[in-house]
């Protein structure tokens, strides 16, 4: 399709949220534990008030102070069975995840012939080709309406990562909140383009990025319009990658230099990493997992079953309180052992009423309930306005 003809069908799209087909696929797989809950109402898509906050549906990403947003990342795990596909959604939607993400592609369009494979994905999936490879996971079309459908059923988030202009139209139509950009299409100006005119939230991996190739990606992106609606992602492009490569320090340094929200991509098993990567500043984590790890496929090695999604998701929640907001000052847990640990200025002596006081007359001691030692220069030369008694926890109201 001509540029200009797709960037008038994207607009088209945006007035518009057409409904996902209500037919359901043959052999659709229950949920893991019960119904599914009643579908969501609505939310506006937008950027918030606070230009460094993104909404996703119900959630909001800020660059600090929110709550992690989980996605679970189902990819190709589902081995291209529509049924393995949907029983991800539940698997997802019970570990209490935000979003579950797919890939949305098709084989024939997205590699050559005869592009190699990556030695993990020769030994995990068999394949001496990608096209053979990806031919073996894709999902047609018409799928992704049953999963969308399905995702709305049971109150998590669609997403889906598209690898060309087709697939990220078929996600509009199908009501897409937001666009996820793999890391090898960070450099795909042409995907980039097509994803800033959707105006929707865009989260963009940079693994195996050098800092201009991340420069100019989101330069083109504030270029066309996208400015106040990337989320950036720190990810390591290897799979699975060791874990002395997170370089989780990586994330601030990403919110440093670029000012946006930075999520985190785990490929690889580390048991405290969330946590780690949520007191990193992460506010996304996104999450390999798959139904079984005994399947065959590229991902499924390095990929979490439904009941340790369901800890690493509720480990990130115990851990988002101790984060805290940041900010500095005294906590009223801390009151009491402030007061009683501190020091105050202390009458070494006794000092009569009307006495000026030397220095010679003062000490400190605890408790912080007084005068504070850092005063003690202020309160020397003073004159008494009452007897002190020695040992007395000094008050300026003592002092004329």
């Amino acid at each position: 399709m001509p540029r200009r003809s797709f960037v008038l069908e994207v607009r088209r799209t945006l007035t518009r949220r057409p409904p996902v087909p209500q037919t359901r696929q043959p052999g659709q797989a229950r949920p893991l534990a019960g119904p599914c809950s009643p579908a969501r109402s609505p939310s506006p898509i937008t950027s918030d008030a606070d230009e460094a906050a993104i909404r996703i549906g119900d959630a909001v990403i800020r660059p600090e102070n929110a709550p992690v947003y989980v996605i679970a990342e189902a990819g190709v795990n589902h081995n291209g069975d529509l049924r393995n596909a949907l029983a991800m959604v539940d698997a997802a939607a019970a570990a209490g995840a935000n979003a579950v993400k797919f890939q949305a592609f098709r084989a024939s369009a997205l590699v050559t012939a005869d592009a190699a494979t990556a030695e993990y994905q020769r030994e995990q999936a068999h394949a001496r080709t990608q096209l053979e490879m990806l031919r073996a996971l894709e999902l047609p079309f018409e799928a992704f309406a049953s999963i969308a459908r399905h995702c709305e059923k049971c109150g998590v988030e669609f997403l889906a990562t598209p690898f060309g202009v087709d697939e990220l139209r078929m996600l509009i139509d199908l009501g897409a909140r937001a666009i996820k950009i793999a890391s090898p299409d960070l450099t795909n100006t042409p995907l980039l383009i097509a994803a800033a005119q959707t105006r929707l939230p865009i989260i963009v991996s940079t693994g195996a990025a050098e800092p201009e190739e991340i420069d100019s990606a989101v330069e083109l992106l504030d270029r066309r319009g996208a400015r106040n609606r990337i989320v950036l992602l720190h990810c390591v492009s290897s799979y699975p990658a060791a874990a002395a490569d997170a370089n989780l320090r990586r994330i601030r340094t990403l919110a440093v230099r670029y000012g946006r929200p930075v999520g985190f991509q785990r490929p690889y098993d580390l048991d405290r990493d969330r946590r780690l990567a949520a007191a990193a500043g992460a506010v996304v984590i996104e999450k390999h997992f798959t139904l079984d790890h005994g399947q065959e496929g590229p991902d499924q090695a390095f990929s979490l079953e439904p009941g340790q999604l369901a800890e690493y998701v509720a480990a990130i929640r115990r851990a988002e309180p101790m984060l805290g907001r940041g900010r500095l000052g005294l906590l009223d847990a801390e009151r009491e052992v402030r007061n009683l640990a501190r020091c105050s200025v202390v009458a070494a002596a006794f000092i009569g009423k009307g006495e000026r006081i030397e220095r010679d007359r003062l000490t400190v001691k605890r408790p912080g309930t007084g005068i504070p030692p850092m005063n003690l220069d202020g309160v020397a030369g003073r004159v008494a306005a009452v007897d002190i008694p020695a040992d007395t926890v000094m008050q300026w109201g003592m002092l004329q």
